[in-house]
């Protein structure tokens, strides 16, 4: 029987309107202290009214060492941040939607400029892309202090109204560095081998779930990437069955991590929007620019293929483990939607990058009126997120 991708989908209690989610995307859209804005209410309240199945809210810190260096992070580290969700939680079930709160720590992803704070990481190394600092490796304490840091933020996550959480365990964010052989180097019972880099995560997910026994836990985790002893898929598959284990109960299969370049947002080259947006060039001399510009361009040159890139890998995921699939990575269109739910690829699909310009789009699809999105794919809006809120740029510097 053909499997209609607009029927409802049910995980952990939980019922989706479709099988098409808003994957999580960084939005800009917080003040100073990480409190979310009315602009981030209206950005939800877009999605929820388009059509789209659930919603996976932009990362929020879990404490000030993890924010992000990327503009105006969401935070969930204080109590007094949880009545400032439940308005937006509100806004959203509206429409009968379910959100999931997006819980990251970016590791050496940030830098002491942000933080007033040296980055930590399970070892002392320097990120390639985020290098105004060398990571202190974090020490046992500082490890029990991040587990019960992700703890206390789905405790706050429940009581905004979430309809649960998903753990960012991707693209060389701290928990996702834990796992990987290329950033934790330690001889300790945290690193070595892959259950004792899965400790982490498994202690975090356990401790939830002994406290919230109900409440949904997601996952988003990287099926490879591109570093030497990175994740590879056939460790993926492996952490998969152990996050089955400790209870999660869905995982969004994702890829790479920054220093690939645009493994993880695959499309076109945004070298002129690097160079107007990022922090570290937008104030750059146009001389400096144009010697600048064919380094980039080669850093940053686009990699093959641009679209359903993680199929593969959800599937083999999905052969694995009994708890639910979502993919995401360069799908489209709604034939693609169609193929991956049909032949059981996935269970549910996420798309980021088509929502900034039409938060409808799920609306067209089910309408007849479109079947692929408006997005070009320039990658513009990921770039400028550096240092200004989301929007789409179409592939224009603005």
């Amino acid at each position: 029987m053909r499997k209609d991708i607009f029927s409802p989908v049910k995980i952990a209690g939980l019922t989706f309107k479709n099988h098409i989610l808003r994957s999580g995307t960084h939005e800009g859209m917080a003040d100073e202290y990480g409190r979310p804005t009315e602009s981030l209410k209206k950005t939800y309240r877009r999605l929820a009214a388009g059509g789209v199945g659930g919603i996976i809210t932009g990362y929020s810190g879990i404490m000030q060492r993890g924010k992000s260096e990327n503009y105006n992070m969401l935070m969930m580290d204080k109590d007094e941040l949880i009545d400032d969700y439940k308005v937006i939680v509100e806004e959203v079930h509206q429409y009968g939607v379910p959100i999931i709160h997006q819980l990251a720590h970016c590791g050496n992803q940030t830098s002491s400029k942000v933080t007033g704070m040296t980055p930590i990481a399970p070892s002392p190394i320097k990120n390639k892309v985020h290098n105004d600092d060398t990571p202190l490796e974090a020490t046992e304490q500082e490890i029990e202090d991040i587990i019960n840091h992700f703890v206390s933020a789905t405790r706050r996550s429940e009581q905004a109204g979430f309809d649960g959480v998903q753990l960012h365990l991707a693209h060389g964010y701290l928990l996702s560095s834990f796992l990987s052989k290329n950033t934790n180097r330690r001889k300790d019972k945290w690193g070595g081998s892959l259950e004792n880099r899965y400790r982490i995560v498994d202690l975090i997910i356990t401790r939830i779930k002994k406290i919230m026994p109900s409440y949904p836990v997601f996952v988003k985790l990287n099926a490879y990437d591109h570093r030497k002893n990175g994740m590879r898929e056939e460790e993926a598959v492996q952490i998969a069955k152990m996050l089955e284990k400790s209870g999660c109960d869905a995982i969004e299969v994702s890829c790479g991590v920054e220093e690939d370049g645009l493994n993880m947002t695959r499309g076109n080259s945004p070298t002129e929007a690097l160079l107007e947006y990022g922090t570290k060039y937008k104030n750059k001399s146009t001389l400096q620019k144009k010697v600048l510009k064919p380094i980039i361009n080669k850093v940053l040159t686009p990699i093959e293929p641009i679209r359903n890139y993680n199929v593969d890998a959800a599937k083999s995921i999905k052969n694995a483990i009994n708890i639910p699939v979502i993919v995401v990575g360069g799908i489209r269109t709604k034939s693609e939607i169609e193929n991956i739910i049909e032949n059981d690829k996935a269970d549910m699909v996420a798309m980021s990058r088509p929502f900034v310009l039409e938060p409808n789009i799920v609306s067209k699809f089910k309408e007849g009126k479109q079947d692929e999105p408006k997005c070009i794919n320039c990658n513009y809006c990921i770039i400028a997120i550096q240092s200004q809120p989301l929007r789409c740029y179409y592939g224009k510097i603005l």
